[in-house]
């Protein structure tokens, strides 16, 4: 399996698999390619034999610079139970402890 980022070029794999990984629940408007395009450095996509079978996508805040969010992460069924959802957790807290952003808290500002 690879972990790599995210590129812009994932977003119609991914968008393309989003409601059907979610059991046909209409998901997919909730992840737009922007994401793909200026979070990508803190998003990322899982890999097996070159097909996606996972992603997160997470941000640093441009309101609150010290915090990071995580929008949305999504594990092909198949693949589920494994640990890749917690890898990619794992991955992201690592890569924004690299950029001096404390860990997040859910919906901290509400």
């Amino acid at each position: 399996m690879n972990f790599r980022t995210a590129q812009a070029t994932d977003y119609n794999i991914i968008h393309s698999k989003i409601n059907e990984w979610w059991g046909g629940r209409n998901l997919s408007d909730m992840l737009p390619k922007l994401f793909f395009i200026h979070f990508s450095e803190n998003s990322f996509v899982i890999e097996e034999n070159k097909k996606i079978i996972g992603f997160l996508v997470g941000f640093i805040s441009q309101s609150y610079p010290d915090e990071a969010y995580i929008h949305f992460v999504g594990i092909d069924p198949e693949y589920r139970d494994r640990g890749l959802g917690r890898k990619l957790y794992t991955l992201f807290m690592e890569t924004i402890r690299l950029r001096a952003v404390a860990p997040f808290d859910v919906l901290p500002h509400q």
